[in-house]
């Protein structure tokens, strides 16, 4: 039966836009590029260049584009299109839908954006993508597969360090869009770096490529700009510097780094030039395959795990016995030259323990002696006024105590350190923080404590203290793989204030002289913490899981639609300057040794998160923002990734923390009640000073005598 007159009207209405969608998605392209492009001289220029170029191959070619068809893409773009602000371990940009899904739009989108069709069209014809291919000679380029996005990169943006080595990629590029009529300064940021490798031989004879902490090549951004290069497991390693906040919100205006950034893929099946199999061989290869493995010996610091030292007294005791010992009047006279008073009384390790058994997590404030954390403080403050290359010091045993190594590779971490060092003398100057990880960590009586403030026996110790300097240093996201659990340590010695709205108020105006006593409400025992204040999320497969406060307000679980009901890309007046440490719950399979992981859409240094019936839980288990003599400690189970996010140029200073790593087993027991050698903890080991101890923040305060032994 023929359609009636009504089915046959929209049949043909159908064709109609078929066709026109048809035209829309595959224009011509030819007429897109500069005339000059593909004569063979400029080719070959290219080629040469891209031949010769370090620390690896990548090329950049100027005036790509019809500069009239950029114009109006980034009219479309603005007016158009919506962006997703997104945060993670490792990056922190705002972010459009995905560009392949152009072709799934309706027609009234499509007709919005035909200047960015017809971009997207000449970027992946068959007439540039033999153009690359030769230029780069990688390979033959897919044009089935296209995968691009619009990144908007604001004050504070940025992206650290990764090879861009994941599933089919061959090619990376980044097309600019920044303003045409406002050229991009270089002290803005928002380069594109590359970084050198080096060979080093593994333990076992194998050759393996790791970074440099530094990268050697820097191309700023440019209106029109393309700049590109082959995916290279374990080379192609580059990051994009962060855009740095202005002077003022008019100056910050400028500095919006547009750019279409993608990949060219491998051919897939049905095209010319596919290869069955590749894409495996080609996974084999990847950095993330190489940060599971034997990569991992490469790492700077390398982690030192010490068995605690056993005195006369304990050394034939049992682990459970160890943990029953009671504090000694020479452990107490110790502790205090450290920590202060309030943590060693009864009642408050008691109060700690509690938390801590409920929480397994937990933070406490003013933790320090007071005499102690001013030594601290006056070494950090002055060690901040000096150049990031100190002058050299008087001797050269002070310039060894006093040297800040740098972590490496920068693919998992970058920041300052010092490990515990040979024993000091007398003739020896010692540094307060290497006095915190020579003295304090390794000792007999910290053991005690921390066994009583957490009810765990604990079996060994590591420890490090770090400098994260601003504009520079993180730790990206690293999972715990071991089936037992372990406790960490961070004690954060940052003195400048601006971190987060826990210290806006008390950052940096605490009087370490003196220990005042404080309202009910301002408790020095945190057993739960805020979001930091901008809680990261860690994607899966491709998907981001915002922070709370992300602009996002659709489904976070759900790649980002591509859509043109336009969003204002509003900057944040208060942007948060990163540094603080994070612990994440991951979903991880049961007995699955490879942790963190990805899936092989997910880009190499981006870690799976979790799947969550609640979408709008970002995972997050703990986090503290840089502070000033708090101590935070955490028992971490297996699968529980961890990082310390990115510190912005923007910060007032870097972020300073001491962290330890102790093993630990579960031993019960009634805690400490008091007694020592000789009485009660307060009656014989006290005298002369009065102090005031804040027990649970109800305002009822024990008075104590201050011990008479050798204090800080």
């Amino acid at each position: 039966m023929a359609p009636n007159l009504k089915r046959k009207l929209e049949i043909e209405n159908e064709i109609e836009s078929s066709t026109k969608k048809r035209t829309l998605l595959n224009g011509d392209s030819n007429v897109d590029f500069r005339a000059s492009l593909f004569e063979l001289k400029v080719k070959q220029s290219y080629i040469n260049s891209y031949a010769q170029s370090q620390p690896y191959k990548h090329g950049v070619i100027e005036n790509l584009i019809s500069e009239d068809l950029l114009r109006s893409v980034r009219l479309e773009i603005q007016d158009n299109l919506s962006f997703t602000l997104k945060e993670t371990d490792i990056y922190k940009i705002y972010q459009s839908g995905d560009l392949a899904n152009l072709d799934g739009l309706d027609d009234s989108s499509l007709a919005r954006l035909p200047s960015l069709l017809k971009l997207r069209n000449a970027l992946y014809s068959p007439r540039f993508r033999e153009y690359l291919s030769d230029v780069t000679q990688a390979g033959p380029l897919s044009g089935k597969k296209t995968d691009m996005a619009i990144n908007v990169y604001t004050p504070g943006c940025h992206l650290l360090c990764h090879d861009d080595v994941i599933g089919s990629r061959r090619v990376s590029y980044i097309l600019y869009l920044t303003d045409p009529d406002k050229q991009w300064e270089k002290e803005w940021g928002g380069a594109l770096r590359l970084y050198p490798t080096t060979i080093v031989k593994s333990e076992d004879g194998q050759e393996l490529k790791t970074p440099s902490v530094d990268p050697t090549v820097s191309i700023p951004p440019a209106f029109n700009q393309l700049s590109f290069f082959a995916v290279q497991p374990g080379e192609s390693f580059h990051d994009v510097e962060e855009v740095y906040a202005g002077a003022s919100a008019e100056d910050d205006k400028l500095r919006v780094r547009t750019a279409i950034s993608g990949w060219y893929h491998i051919p897939q099946e049905g095209e010319e030039g596919f290869e069955p199999g590749l894409e495996a061989r080609l996974a084999e290869k990847s950095s993330l395959m190489q940060l599971k493995g034997k990569a991992n010996e490469l790492d700077q610091p390398r982690v030192n795990i010490e068995s605690y030292k056993q005195d006369l007294e304990t050394e034939t005791k049992s682990t459970a016995a160890a943990y029953d010992d009671e504090f000694t009047a020479d452990d107490l006279n110790f502790l205090l030259r450290y920590i202060s008073p309030n943590y060693l009384v009864p009642e408050t390790l008691d109060q700690v323990s509690a938390i801590f058994e409920e929480e397994s997590s937990l933070r406490l404030a003013e933790f320090l002696h007071p005499e102690f954390s001013s030594e601290i403080k006056d070494y950090i403050t002055t060690a901040e006024a000096r150049p990031e290359h100190p002058q050299t010091p008087q001797t050269g045993t002070e310039m060894e105590r006093d040297v800040w190594p740098v972590a490496r590779p920068p693919h998992k971490h970058r920041f300052l350190y010092q490990q515990a060092q040979p024993i000091s003398t007398a003739d020896t100057p010692q540094m307060p923080i290497q006095d915190l990880l020579e003295n304090l960590i390794p000792s007999q009586p910290f053991r005690k404590w921390l066994a009583h403030a957490t009810g765990l026996s604990i079996l060994d110790h590591s420890s490090l203290a770090r400098r994260f300097r601003r504009g520079k240093d993180y730790t990206l996201a690293t999972g715990y793989e071991d089936e037992d659990s372990r406790l960490e340590i961070t004690l954060g010695l940052t003195p400048t204030p601006g971190w987060g709205e826990e210290d806006e108020k008390e950052q940096g105006e605490e009087n370490d002289a003196a220990q005042e006593e404080k309202p009910a409400e301002e408790k020095t025992i945190e057993g739960e913490s805020a979001n930091p204040p901008t809680s990261p999320g860690i994607t899966e497969e491709g998907k981001s899981i915002p922070a709370k406060d992300s602009a996002s307000t659709s489904d976070p679980t759900a790649d980002p639609p591509m859509t043109t009901t336009p969003t204002p890309l509003t900057q944040d007046t208060n942007p948060a300057v990163g540094g603080y440490e994070v612990y994440m719950a991951t979903d991880l399979p049961p007995n699955d040794p490879n942790h963190p992981t990805t899936t092989s859409d997910d880009d190499a240094a981006i870690y799976k998160s979790h799947t969550d019936a609640d979408p709008h839980d970002d995972g997050v288990l703990f986090s503290m923002e840089a502070r000033w003599n708090t101590l935070s400690m955490v028992l971490r189970d297996r699968g529980v990734l961890r990082f310390t996010k990115y510190v912005s140029q923007a910060a007032k200073g870097d972020r300073w923390d001491v962290v330890g790593e102790f093993g630990v087993s579960d031993v019960g027991g009634d805690g400490w009640d008091g007694e020592v050698e000789g009485g009660v903890y307060g009656l014989d080991t006290i005298e002369e000073e009065e102090v005031s101890t804040e027990l649970d923040g109800e305002g009822d305060d024990v008075t104590e005598e201050e011990s008479s032994g050798d204090e800080r």
